[in-house]
C-alpha cells in the first residue's frame, strides 16, 4: 500500500512561483509512474502532468506547459511539481497520484489528500 503526503501549497500572487512536493511511503518508488492533479472549485479534476518511473519521460496538459515542471527524486522517495509563472486559473486543489502504470486519466491507484494552492490577481 502506497501513501502519498503532499506539501509546498499556499496563496501566491499571479506570475510568482511555488514548487509541491510529494513524499511517497510503502512501497518501492521506482516501482511506480506519478502524477499531479488538480480540482478547480465547481470543476471536474483534471490532469497537470505525469513522470515515469524513472524520471526520463514527462508528460503535461496544454494549460501548463512551458510553466509548470514534473520531476522525482528517487533518493528521496519524493516527486515535485515546480510550476512557475502562476495564473488566478491555476487556483485549485493538487493532490498526487502513483500507479504502476502512467495513464493520462485519472484512473490512478494511489492519492494523496491534496494541498491547497491560490493564485491572487
Amino acid at each position: 500500500q502506497v501513501q502519498l503526503v503532499e506539501s509546498g501549497g499556499g496563496l501566491v500572487q499571479a506570475g510568482d512561483s511555488l514548487r509541491l512536493s510529494c513524499a511517497a511511503s510503502g512501497g518501492t518508488f521506482t516501482s511506480y509512474a506519478m502524477a499531479w492533479f488538480r480540482r478547480a472549485p465547481g470543476k471536474e479534476r483534471e490532469f497537470v502532468a505525469a513522470v515515469n518511473w524513472s524520471g526520463r519521460n514527462t508528460y503535461y496538459a496544454d494549460s501548463v506547459k512551458g510553466r509548470f515542471t514534473i520531476s522525482r527524486d528517487t533518493a528521496k522517495s519524493t516527486m515535485y511539481l515546480q510550476m512557475d509563472m502562476l495564473k488566478p486559473e491555476d487556483t485549485a486543489v493538487y493532490s498526487c497520484a502513483a500507479d504502476r502504470q502512467l495513464i493520462l486519466t485519472d484512473a490512478w491507484d494511489y492519492w494523496g489528500q491534496g494541498t491547497q494552492v491560490t493564485v491572487s490577481s
